[in-house]
């Protein structure tokens, strides 16, 4: 797709979508999930209604496990698993959660929102997972609250070259070692993407109001707007019609309206605060909540390993030989059905084993 959706595409998938494609029976589907609603107050805002899909598990030990997504997803890329109580919320402004109109709900607030969540679900401490924007969500869950959870789990990482001024010890580990071929592959990929691919992001962070008008307007327009990424995103994944219009489906009747969603990005990178002085934020380091990585080759951003040791205290990490952006999707995720997930206890340590590998930092006294 180097210039655009191609229109034939974008002309078929209308088409299915006006005639064909039936949107009933995939509301009757999501309704089998176990949706919820919760009402959670924000510093300086209204309540904010969240609808959320919350699976609990059967497993006394589970863990909490928070799953924040990002645009173009949605809560349905996630699924469940005996480990964990999962819950999933729908953002605000996104799907079928309230808007909120009132400007400066940024990163800090969306934290605030998923923290107060999981404190009115019961859970006082929690695992948290996202990528993406769900990257710099749970991110700054870290920072902000770094007694409650437990782990920070991220299947696209954003970190930063290493620097003599500030993590001396890594920046010379990085000047002698050569990338590995994968490596260079994977800034190769962050390159296109930067190069080719990240005006959509210019977009929504500076003019989202412009674009937006569109998407009211138009349903066309939503769709030849996330399928480009859908497709773009992602490691050849074979979407069918349905799958695709079933996510644009929930942009479009989304409770907020089809064009609101994308002011997260302005909201990040205008309203920040002391402890949150920029959204680059979310890719330093902090070393109090453990890391887990999870690395796909056509991820948009593919980092070198030492530039992921910048971000915290890396305790798992896993290399996937396939997947993209939407991995969970994809069935390419260590949290995703194919990979299983255990919970164990042993003395005082809580093991989570992903994808076959373990957290062995955390202590279970915290869970």
């Amino acid at each position: 797709m180097a210039l655009q959706s191609p229109l034939a595409d974008v002309k078929r998938l209308a088409k299915h979508w006006k005639t064909e494609f039936l949107w009933r029976d995939v509301e009757a589907t999501l309704n089998e999930l176990p949706n919820y609603r919760q009402s959670v107050k924000v510093n300086s805002f209204d309540p904010i209604d969240v609808h959320i899909v919350w699976k609990k598990s059967s497993n006394p030990n589970a863990i909490p496990l928070l799953f924040v997504h990002r645009w173009p997803g949605s809560f349905i890329e996630k699924n469940g698993g005996p480990a964990f109580y999962v819950v999933a919320p729908y953002m605000r402004n996104f799907g079928f959660s309230s808007r909120v109109t009132k400007s400066g709900f940024a990163l800090s607030q969306y934290a605030e929102t998923c923290h107060r969540l999981m404190q009115q679900q019961g859970y006082e401490k929690y695992v948290t997972q996202g990528r993406d924007c769900g990257f710099h969500i749970t991110s700054i869950l870290s920072i902000l609250y770094p007694d409650y959870v437990l782990a920070n789990y991220i299947n696209m990482v954003r970190a930063r070259l290493p620097s003599f001024a500030s993590q001396p010890a890594l920046a010379l580990q990085h000047a002698l070692t050569p990338y590995t071929e994968a490596e260079q592959k994977g800034i190769e990929r962050l390159d296109w993407f930067i190069d080719q691919r990240q005006a959509y992001q210019t977009l929504h962070a500076t003019k989202p109001h412009t674009i937006s008008y569109t998407f009211a307007d138009s349903p066309v327009a939503l769709l030849a707007w996330i399928y480009e990424e859908l497709v773009d995103w992602t490691d050849n994944y074979p979407w069918t019609d349905d799958e695709i219009l079933t996510w644009i489906s929930i942009y479009w009747f989304s409770t907020s309206g089809p064009n609101v969603h994308i002011r997260i990005y302005y909201e990040a990178q205008h309203n920040l605060t002391d402890k949150v002085l920029n959204s680059d934020r979310a890719s330093q380091w902090r070393d109090r909540v453990k890391l887990g990585l999870a690395h796909f080759p056509k991820e948009l951003s593919v980092m070198p390993k030492i530039w992921r040791r910048t971000m915290g205290p890396v305790v798992l990490e896993s290399t996937n030989d396939k997947g993209g952006h939407f991995a969970a999707w994809e069935d390419q995720m260590p949290f995703s059905g194919t990979s299983r997930r255990c919970s164990a206890r042993r003395g005082n340590v809580t093991r989570l084993c992903l994808a076959g590998m373990d957290i062995r930092d955390v202590d279970s006294s915290r869970v």
